[in-house]
């Protein structure tokens, strides 16, 4: 008799895991990494979520401390709008002087764009 454990991800998000390999552009590992990869962020956020409202539940902290612990364990990468700022910002010295005058042109635009 087998036992499923509590994080074992549903036949639906398996399905779609494969489904999402299938799609994909470019395929660079195969059905089986892709799989695991996926199950291991999804039963790893499961149980941040799991932690976190086990936290909230018997007020060990405030939700405040909740939700850096969340934002910590689960950052997000900058966007694009960010990597090219961060970008410009490490050429900018290397530039001769009348790009780097410009450079504050292209960073204003940067700026400018939505996130």
């Amino acid at each position: 008799m087998t036992q499923e454990h509590e994080i074992t991800p549903p036949p639906e998000l398996l399905s779609r895991w494969e489904e999402d390999w299938h799609h994909a552009k470019v395929k660079h590992i195969e059905l089986e990494d892709h799989i695991a990869h996926q199950a291991a962020r999804w039963g790893a956020d499961q149980e941040l979520e799991a932690c976190c409202e086990w936290l909230d539940r018997n007020n060990q902290w405030a939700r405040c401390d909740i939700d850096e612990l969340r934002d910590g364990r689960r950052p997000k990468p900058p966007s694009l709008k960010e990597e090219a700022i961060d970008t410009l910002h490490l050429i900018r010295d290397h530039l001769p002087a009348d790009m780097y005058e410009k450079s504050f042109l292209i960073r204003r635009a940067l700026e400018s764009l939505p996130d």
